[in-house]
């Protein structure tokens, strides 16, 4: 049997939904012509692709190995054909974007907003990632680029542009009022139950590192996936945590979280732009980079 491109492109869109009528959806075809084209698949490479149950499909390990092969591709095919159909005006198009929960929440929403006003017709595909997961997506091509904050690592081949600064302060729920009218030493903290992200996380190492250089050890009582649960925690008088400024703002300015002072500078961080310098991108990527590179202040951060 000829094995052709609609074959990887059915297998691919099955295995990114992990369904056959997803699948059938999107590419306006039925279920028994998708199912007919995964077993003309496997029959072929003489290996089952897809372990089948009532809840659906899951890839074997030999599923597995063809995805990782063909993803990339496919993303980039599926960036042509909706390129090559968008017309002069932007009418049409796709942006894939992975972005941590910072990124989002303090730069990249507003951007979003401001160009989805500009340009309506535009399709966005935001995926919420840790930044060394972002970054992973755009060396991998499952993305046009990634807006991260730092401190972030990169491999030969991508670009990392500082789009915005930000820093970030410790807070504390109400109970903590009389806290804020000191100087605290980062070895003080030691006495206060200490809210963190996981320990796989880049900010988690960050301040690790802030902590180790001031000869104090993070040592955090409770640990959080998100910096918005982070937030939750500390309004429940948990602990205190370190959040950036901008997504405590509110919280702080209507009183329900008090901002405790450091002797110790925290770092400055930034949020940045990642992306694959020797990969085109569409029209549209291309313009929404454009617009936020014109409005960063530009620093180069790594090569």
């Amino acid at each position: 049997m000829n094995i052709t491109y609609d074959y990887y492109r059915i297998f691919y869109f099955v295995a990114k939904y992990q369904s056959f009528t997803k699948a059938a959806s999107i590419l306006l075809s039925n279920e028994p012509n998708i199912s007919r084209s995964i077993r003309n698949l496997e029959h072929e490479f003489g290996v089952s692709l897809f372990i089948r149950s009532n809840r659906g499909v899951t890839l074997t390990p030999e599923g597995e190995m063809l995805y990782s092969r063909i993803a990339s591709a496919a993303v980039q095919i599926q960036d042509a054909e909706e390129e090559l159909s968008a017309s002069a005006t932007l009418e049409h198009g796709t942006i894939s974007i992975s972005a941590t929960e910072t990124a989002l929440n303090i730069y990249l929403s507003k951007k979003l907003r401001d160009f989805h006003t500009e340009y309506p017709g535009i399709r966005l595909r935001i995926s919420n990632h840790s930044t060394p997961q972002a970054v992973q997506a755009v060396k991998n091509g499952e993305v046009d680029f990634a807006i991260v904050s730092t401190p972030a690592e990169i491999e030969s081949g991508l670009k990392m542009v500082e789009l915005k600064p930000f820093y970030e302060v410790l807070v504390g729920g109400r109970t903590f009022t009389a806290l804020a009218s000191q100087n605290l030493s980062l070895k003080e903290l030691k006495n206060y139950p200490l809210i963190s992200l996981s320990d796989t996380s880049m900010t988690r190492s960050f301040y690790r590192q802030f902590f180790l250089e001031h000869g104090a050890v993070l040592k955090p009582d409770t640990e959080a996936a998100t910096t918005d649960q982070m937030l939750t925690l500390v309004k429940s008088e948990l602990g205190i945590a370190f959040v950036p400024e901008p997504m405590a703002k509110e919280l702080l300015e209507r009183g329900e979280l008090v901002q405790l002072h450091l002797q110790e500078i925290i770092p400055e961080r930034s949020i940045c732009l990642v992306y694959d310098r020797h990969r085109p991108l569409n029209t549209a990527a291309r313009k929404f980079q454009q617009m936020l590179t014109k409005s960063a202040i530009g620093r180069p951060v790594s090569q």
